[in-house]
């Protein structure tokens, strides 16, 4: 709703504001439809700058900033109390001319207006009335919205002028059947029809008109005519005319009248004496136009859908959508299916010429030169012609890629990893984000080993969602921010394990080697740690603070697995050791290497007897505190 543009009341279109008040304005955003998602928010580039559809407001109020056209002045409602000083006082907006005034400034002798019972301030004004300029179809305004907010019984229904009869209770359905079926039950309450009304048969109800707006009554808006049994006459609508229809139907969507077809079909049958059903879903285009459509036209069948009302008396909500001619049926939908792109062509077996032979050598004995060059010469390679090129995306010449140092990664970088498929990525000191470690990982299904060492826990927290089937080394060294709930989040297992599963496997179940140094670990983890990744050979626990003698009990003890499969140990840092637990490693038979340098409770006396004495066999130490044992 807004106003024309003749003064301070009429000037350019302006919009309405909300109304902070009803169901749609005191919801939260759906962030599911477009405007949502266009949102900055949730995601969006933030062009369209729409409300979500859900919160667009049923009854927009005037701006704070409007004006009365003639007086200046804005409403002054508030200053008195009658109902009919307010009503004269308050701000209107004509829905035709778009000019807003008060009802008291206006001396138009015993012209009437018509009130708009939907949207607040909003009326035909008595001017346009007395010119006879209306709306194409009288029965509904431009802009008309709810006003009962989808709740029962809150309005008066719309359209209803200024005098003082209330309206008439609506007439009872007709009856489905030929037009020959004879005439209805007379047992059936309803008012007269409008042919007999303008036969003369019952004298028309007297009109009590407003007198500048200073009488407050209600009654009817005057009925279109009556359409033709051939069909009825549908004025072209004007673009406004369709934009302001699309805006109702997208209110009708938003709020739903509940379904009423159980106290509807209980009144029909009381009053129905002959038996035959009546049609609940024509009762609406009957109750608000007074009249019954036209049997078998389209109109009726395009309208069943969209209108519902309910007869006096059953409790249930009044008409509140007046729509004007139904939106065309909407094109049935489509399956949607993915396109794929097709799959590429197969790769050459031989080299094409410049003289159109082919090379003596074939693809198979390319691929072992290849084999002996390094990343640098094969990105030369791949310079030289298109089949060299797809023959060096070969993966067994791309074993291990690393991209460590780098602060950032471009996407074409990550496709190119992607494409290559390694065995083993090195991703270290590297600005990659935890949107493009979990699209890597989900596309590198056959990665063995995976190196993260001084990343964020931000981006490496994309590990506890991405499947590593086949990893056997992780390199988690000195990751910042890493406490024992994250760790937790890490080893625990999946929380999407289906019903009745009675074993549930830990992410890091296959992992043969895993580095820790210089985290944050304490006793917790460590028991978490031995519980969901029993196949440990290799682990790195140097320079983490909290690792003491009952950290090295733990790894020690008879119920640990890793006791059985401990090969390489490094606790090199830990300043908690001290010379207690080193009776403790006698307990691990496999144990090849133990590192503990930088250890500064550790004396070299009791490591040096440790390494004589040692699990079977002894140890040799080529420097201090280094206990190495030969396979």
């Amino acid at each position: 709703m807004s106003s024309s543009s003749r003064g301070p009341g009429a000037g350019a279109r302006r919009r309405r504001t909300r109304c902070r008040r009803c169901r749609a304005c005191v919801r939260t955003e759906c962030g599911d439809c477009h405007f949502c998602r266009d949102m900055k928010k949730f995601g969006g580039p933030g062009r369209m700058k729409q409300s979500c559809l859900l919160r667009q407001c049923t009854a927009p109020v005037l701006p704070h900033t409007a004006v009365c056209l003639l007086c200046g002045e804005a409403g002054k409602e508030d200053t008195v109390e009658g109902e009919e000083e307010k009503f004269g006082l308050s701000l209107m907006e004509c829905t035709i001319c778009n000019e807003i005034v008060h009802p008291g400034c206006l001396k138009m002798g015993k012209a009437e207006g018509v009130i708009n019972a939907e949207i607040p301030n909003c009326w035909e004004c008595p001017r346009c009335t007395q010119e006879g300029r209306t709306s194409k179809d009288s029965g509904e305004g431009p802009g008309r919205r709810r006003a009962d907010n989808g709740e029962e019984g809150a309005s008066l229904g719309s359209g209803w002028k200024l005098t003082e009869e209330p309206p008439l209770p609506p007439p009872p359905p007709r009856r489905k059947g030929p037009l020959s079926a004879g005439p209805p039950p007379e047992d059936v309450p309803g008012p007269p029809k409008r042919k007999e009304r303008e036969a003369g048969n019952e004298p028309p109800t007297p009109r009590k008109k407003v007198k500048g707006g200073r009488e407050r009554h209600l009654k009817k808006k005057p009925k279109p005519p009556l359409a033709s049994a051939e069909g009825p006459a549908v004025p072209s609508p004007s673009p406004q005319r369709e934009k302001l229809e699309r805006f109702k139907r997208m209110c009708q969507l938003l709020e739903r009248v509940p379904d009423t077809s159980s106290s509807s079909s209980d009144s029909d049958s009381d009053s129905d004496s002959s038996g035959t059903s009546l049609s609940e879903d024509e009762a609406p285009g009957e109750a608000r136009n007074g009249r019954r459509p036209a049997r078998g036209s389209s109109g009726e069948k395009e309208n069943r859908g969209g209108r519902r009302a309910v007869r006096p008396g059953s409790g249930g909500p009044l008409l509140s959508w007046p729509l004007g001619p139904a939106p065309p049926p909407r094109p049935p939908q489509l399956e949607r299916h993915v396109v794929r792109p097709p799959p590429r062509s197969p790769e050459p077996d031989t080299l094409p010429l410049a003289a159109g032979s082919d090379h003596p050598l074939p693809r198979a004995a390319w691929l072992r030169v290849f084999q002996h060059l390094g990343p640098r010469e094969l990105c030369i390679c791949m310079r030289v012609c298109r089949t060299w090129s797809r023959w060096c995306y070969d993966k067994r010449l791309w074993p291990r890629m690393d991209l460590s140092r780098r602060k950032s990664l471009t996407p074409p970088m990550l496709s190119g990893v992607v494409r290559r498929q390694p065995r083993a990525l090195d991703l270290s000191w590297t600005g990659v984000s935890k949107k493009q470690l979990m699209w890597l990982l989900n596309r590198l299904q056959g990665l063995q080993e995976l190196v993260l060492s001084g990343c964020s826990w931000l981006s490496v927290s994309a590990l506890g969602s991405a499947p590593l089937p086949a990893l056997r080394l992780l390199d988690l060294r000195w990751i910042e921010d890493v406490k024992d709930s994250q760790l937790r989040e890490l080893l625990l297992p999946p929380p999407d394990t289906k019903p009745g599963q009675t074993e549930s496997r830990g992410r890091l179940q296959g992992v043969a080697e895993l580095r820790l140094a210089g985290l944050e670990l304490t006793d917790a983890s460590l028991r978490l740690l031995l519980r969901h990744a029993p196949q440990l050979s290799a682990l790195d626990l140097s320079h983490c603070a909290h690792v003491g003698d009952p950290s090295v009990h733990l790894l020690t003890a008879p119920t640990s697995p890793l006791r059985e499969t401990l090969v390489h140990l490094n606790l090199a840092g830990c300043h908690r050791l001290t010379d207690h637990c080193l009776p403790l490693f006698r307990r691990c038979p496999r144990l090849r290497r133990l590192d503990l340098r930088s250890c500064r409770q550790l004396s070299p006396e009791a490591c040096a007897r440790l390494a004589a004495a040692g699990p079977p066999g002894p140890f040799r130490c080529p420097e201090e505190k280094l206990l190495l044992k030969d396979s």
